[in-house]
């Protein structure tokens, strides 16, 4: 029974992480295990306990919900990124970028910075409302940092491993202070108070475009998944939902039923990520 229990532990683990990392995900995994030298990050350090658990898959559709909210980083999601026509390919980009940074060594992580600077440096357009935008606006990636770090930490302390402690938090954001600085973030926030002010600096540019309302309905509803794994995803985007500011709701069409958040979506989050968090193991 424990055979088999374990067989099915590892295909399970085996295709969340095919999905997730992409055909290279393996080599890559390889890459930064054996490649010996100095990392940005202690093995015990804050960043590498929130980006190395299953509460990141909750994080990471908060933060793409969270961060579509400002017109411009949307405009731009919505022009360059690929997230409709090739969703799987922006997630594994992604992940690779946050395992290289986290991970991997100083060079790893220097080189996936400049990757992506280059990237960024060629994408600029016009949105919807006539404003121009380039990917490599400091004030713009100062958006998309502060809206992933708060995303990541409070997924985690809400659905992670073992929550970390005050001062442990302020640590978290600190680390990724390290890597948004690398990506051209100009003072980015270095502890959970400094990041909060970020974010409510931010709050007057937020609104909820038609881009935006038409990637919740994607990302939420019309993800491009087997039938099997649309009820686990079910609980992991309604975990992802109820982990929202409230004010977040209406600008996107989101429900807000906060007697059923608390008790069965929490229940249901929980169920979700300690099943990830297995498979994974």
């Amino acid at each position: 029974m424990a055979i088999g229990l374990n067989a099915v532990r590892q295909r399970v683990g085996a295709s969340v992480f095919e999905r997730v990392a992409g055909p290279d995900g393996p080599a890559n995994r390889d890459l930064i295990d054996a490649t010996p030298g100095p990392r940005w990050f202690a093995e015990d350090s804050a960043i590498r306990r929130v980006h190395s658990d299953a509460s990141m898959f909750v994080g990471g559709l908060r933060a793409l919900l969270l961060q579509s909210l400002h017109p411009l980083a949307m405009a731009a999601v919505a022009g360059h990124s690929g997230y409709r026509s090739d969703p799987w390919g922006r997630l594994q980009r992604t992940s690779t970028f946050l395992a290289m940074t986290t991970f991997g060594t100083v060079q790893h992580a220097e080189e996936a910075i400049t990757h992506v600077r280059a990237v960024h440096e060629r994408i600029r357009g016009t949105a919807p409302d006539g404003r121009e935008y380039r990917a490599s606006d400091p004030h713009l990636l100062g958006w998309v940092h502060a809206a992933e770090v708060d995303s990541f930490l409070r997924c985690y302390q809400r659905y992670g491993r073992e929550p970390l402690s005050p001062a442990d938090a302020d640590s978290y954001v600190a680390d990724t202070s390290r890597i948004a600085e690398g990506l051209g973030v100009l003072d980015p926030p270095r502890s959970v108070a400094q990041l909060a002010t970020v974010l409510d600096e931010y709050r007057p540019e937020l609104r909820g475009t038609t881009q935006a309302r038409d990637t919740a309905r994607f990302l939420l509803f019309k993800p491009p998944l087997p039938l099997l794994a649309r009820a686990p995803y079910a609980a992991l985007a309604s975990a992802a939902v109820a982990a929202l500011p409230s004010w977040t709701r209406w600008p996107l069409r989101l429900p807000y039923f906060p007697p059923v958040e608390r008790t069965a979506v929490h229940l249901a989050g929980h169920g979700i990520v300690s099943l990830l968090r297995w498979a994974m193991t």
